[in-house]
């Protein structure tokens, strides 16, 4: 809902949009950047140019590419590679609550944990609940992760472990009434034995090449500071930092 109103409103003043379209890789020049870009089908994980593809030369790049930020920086010929930093993926899982009236109409947070901020509860637009997320580090090379497909399903199994976490701040949950809804990735810059990273908005003061803004490490709460995120970007470009 937040995309779609953005992108209306971006197409409103002017901006076009490639959807299901892939970046393959790019070329730092004195002329700016040059993107080659090719055509995809949703899901599709593309490694060569097909007889779509298109060569792009773009005056000003932000790397806002979430999961695969690194990995397309590291495919940027003449970005020094000393300016990516490792990454580390963790899904998280929800469960909702079935069969039972809402128990809370607040959030409720828990004592974070390790890599996360524990089992938590949120609400959606009707007043549902859902529980999570749980942290699941994933075993993936984030140089080789622009070749995978993130697998987003959920084990329901992992409801075993939901339980006594939610139990701590609503001991009457029955057994039975949670179950498997959606998970996501989060793109993190510290591992499981870290301490927490933040969010890294990188530009020319850091890296040295004019008109490009890299986004490292954006996750939650990406989506709430994302319009302070898209401030300081453009203050970033205008200002030449």
């Amino acid at each position: 809902m937040v995309a779609a109103y953005f992108s209306a409103d971006a197409e409103l003043h002017g901006a076009t949009f490639a959807f299901n379209s892939s970046v393959l890789e790019g070329n730092v020049s004195s002329e700016g950047i040059e993107m080659l870009v090719c055509s995809s089908e949703p899901s599709t994980v593309h490694d060569q140019a097909d007889e779509n593809s298109i060569i792009l030369c773009a005056k000003t790049v932000i790397n806002s590419a979430g999961l695969h930020a690194t990995s397309l920086a590291r495919r940027l010929r003449g970005f020094p590679a000393t300016f990516v930093p490792k990454s580390y993926f963790a899904r998280g899982c929800y469960f909702s609550l079935v069969g039972l009236k809402p128990p809370f109409s607040h959030l409720v947070y828990p004592i974070p944990e390790k890599g996360g901020l524990g089992v938590h509860v949120t609400l959606d637009l009707s007043g549902q609940i859902r529980f999570g997320p749980d942290v699941e580090w994933l075993d993936l090379d984030s140089d080789a992760i622009y070749e995978h497909e993130f697998d987003f399903s959920v084990d329901s199994k992992r409801a075993e472990k939901f339980y006594p976490e939610i139990r701590k701040y609503y001991p009457a949950l029955p057994d039975g009434s949670l179950k498997a809804d959606y998970s996501g990735i989060r793109p993190k810059l510290a591992g499981p034995l870290d301490p927490p990273a933040d969010f890294v908005i990188q530009g020319q003061r850091d890296h040295g090449i004019s008109s490009l803004v890299n986004l490292f490490g954006i996750e939650s709460p990406g989506l709430t500071a994302s319009l302070a995120i898209a401030d300081r970007v453009c203050t970033m470009l205008c200002e030449g930092k």
